[in-house]
C-alpha cells in the first residue's frame, strides 16, 4: 500500500481537499509536505505529536517533509475554540520556545542529519521584514472577509468576539503555505481537524498567486477521543509533555501502559510504526489475554523509546519493576526522583533520629503507639528493607545518595522523604 492507503488503514485521515489528486501525486513522485507548530510553549505535549507522526510516516516512505516552527505565528496565536483571546507572549519568550521546540524536533526526527529527509524552518524568517503596507497590498487583497468569517474557527468566536490579530492568523498561515510551495516545493499541508479552515485558505492563496493549475493539497487528521468520549492526552495531572523535565520518562511510560483496552489498537495504529500483522496480533491478545496487558506494554515501550530513547525506556522499566516488586534497593537517586515524583513527599534534616519519633514528626504515623505497632508487625520498610526494631535510628547512611529515603507502610503506601 502507498502512504495514503496506509494512513487510511491507520484511521489517520479526516478530510482531504482532493483525495483522487493526492493519491495520484504520491504514486507519481516523492512529494514535499509540511506541518507546523506555533512556539506558544517551551515543549510539545503528546497531542501536538499526532500530526507529526504523519510526517514521520511520509519520511519513512521516502517523501520530503518540512517542519515549520511558528516563531511568527506563535506571537499572534491561532484562534482557539475557547471564548477568550490567547495571552500574548514577548518576542524573547517566543524565541526561547522556538529554540526549545526545534531541539525536540531535531531529536525526534533526526532533522539536519545527512540521511534525514526532514527539514526545519521558522516562519519568522520570511515575515519579520514584511511591512504593514506590503502585507495589506500583497496578501490582504487576496482574502475575502465573508469567506474568512465562514471558517469554523472564526465563526465560533463571533458571538463572544475576536480581535483583528487572531482574525488575521489564517492570512499568516496561508502565507506560510505559499512560501513553502514556492521555495521548498511543498505540495501538501497536514494538520489537525481544527486546521481545515487555515489549510483551505492557504490553498486559495496559492491558486490566486500561482494559478488555478497549481498542484497543492490539504489533509487533516481526526480529533482523537478516548473510548469514554474525553479528549486524548489529558490526565488529572495535566498534559503529558515531551520534555523529560516536565513529564519524566517513567511517567510517560506509565501514561501509555495504563490506557484502556478499547483505545489501544487505535493508539498502536496512530503512534507506532508496527506493521499491520504485528498490530493484529496484539489486538488478538487484548481479547484472549487482557490481563497480561501486552498491547499496552508494547505501546508504552515503542513511544518511550521514540520520544526519550532506549536508555530512558530501560530506566522506566527498571523503576516499574522495582515499584511492582517493592525491591527498590537497586535504584539510584535519579530513578527514585522519577518513580516517586507524585508520591506523598516530606522533608527531613540529615540528623540521627529514632525511627518511631521520625515517622511521627514527619506525619507518616499518627502516633508513637501506632508507629511502634506498625514497626513491630513488619509493616514498615526503609528503602526496601523491613525494619522491626523500634529502637532503629535513621541516619544519612539509610538514604539514596544523601538525597532521598523511601518509607513504605503496609504493602502499597509509599512516602518520599527529601533530605535537606
Amino acid at each position: 500500500m502507498n502512504i495514503i492507503e496506509e494512513l487510511q488503514w491507520r484511521g489517520a485521515i479526516n478530510q482531504q481537499t482532493d483525495e483522487e489528486g493526492l493519491q495520484q501525486l504520491v504514486e507519481e513522485k516523492k512529494i514535499g509536505l509540511y506541518c507546523g507548530i506555533d512556539a506558544t510553549g517551551s515543549s510539545m505535549h503528546i497531542g501536538h505529536l499526532i500530526p507529526f507522526m504523519i510526517l514521520k510516516r511520509f519520511q519513512l516512505a521516502g517523501h520530503k517533509p518540512v517542519i515549520l516552527i511558528g516563531g511568527a505565528t506563535g506571537s499572534i496565536g491561532d484562534p482557539s475554540g475557547k471564548s477568550e483571546e490567547r495571552v500574548s507572549q514577548t518576542e524573547e519568550q517566543v524565541a526561547y520556545n522556538a529554540e526549545k521546540i526545534t531541539i525536540q524536533m531535531q531529536k525526534l526526527f533526526k532533522a539536519g542529519e545527512s540521511d534525514s529527509q526532514i527539514r526545519l524552518v521558522n516562519n519568522l524568517d520570511w515575515t519579520k521584514d514584511l511591512s504593514l503596507l506590503d502585507f495589506l497590498r500583497d496578501f490582504g487583497k487576496n482574502f475575502n472577509i465573508n469567506t474568512m468569517l465562514a471558517k469554523d474557527i472564526v465563526s465560533s468566536r463571533l458571538e463572544t468576539g475576536i480581535s483583528f490579530t487572531e482574525f488575521s492568523y489564517q492570512i499568516l498561515q496561508s502565507m506560510d503555505y505559499l512560501h513553502l510551495y514556492n521555495h521548498y516545493d511543498i505540495q501538501l499541508q497536514v494538520g489537525g481537524a481544527d486546521q481545515w479552515g487555515n489549510i483551505t485558505a492557504g490553498l486559495e492563496l496559492i491558486r490566486k498567486k500561482v494559478g488555478p493549475e497549481a498542484k497543492a493539497f490539504g489533509l487533516t487528521i481526526p480529533l482523537m477521543l478516548k473510548a469514554d468520549g474525553t479528549k486524548f492526552g489529558k490526565t488529572a495531572g495535566g498534559a503529558i509533555w515531551l520534555d523529560p523535565e516536565m513529564t519524566t520518562p517513567y511517567e510517560f511510560y506509565q501514561f501509555w501502559v495504563n490506557q484502556d483496552d478499547r483505545d489501544i489498537v487505535k493508539y498502536l495504529k496512530y503512534f507506532t510504526f508496527l506493521s499491520k500483522e504485528e498490530i493484529d496480533l496484539l489486538a488478538e491478545k487484548i481479547e484472549t489475554e487482557p490481563h497480561k496487558r501486552e498491547a499496552q506494554k508494547t505501546l508504552a515501550a515503542e513511544m518511550t523509546r521514540f520520544v526519550h530513547g532506549q536508555q530512558a525506556l530501560e530506566d522506566a522499566l527498571k523503576i516499574t519493576e522495582a515499584l511492582f516488586t517493592g525491591n527498590i534497593k537497586e535504584l539510584n537517586a535519579k530513578e527514585i526522583e522519577q518513580g516517586f515524583k507524585n508520591m506523598p513527599t516530606f522533608e527531613s534534616h540529615l540528623t540521627e533520629q529514632n525511627l518511631v519519633t521520625w515517622l511521627v514528626n514527619l506525619g507518616i504515623e499518627p502516633s508513637r503507639r501506632q508507629a511502634r505497632e506498625d514497626i513491630t508487625n513488619g509493616a514498615i520498610t526503609i528503602n526496601g528493607d523491613k525494619v522491626t526494631d523500634t529502637n532503629f535510628v535513621i541516619t544519612a547512611e539509610n538514604s539514596f545518595e544523601n538525597r532521598f529515603i523511601i518509607v513504605r507502610r503496609g504493602k502499597k503506601k509509599y512516602f518520599l522523604i527529601k533530605l535537606v
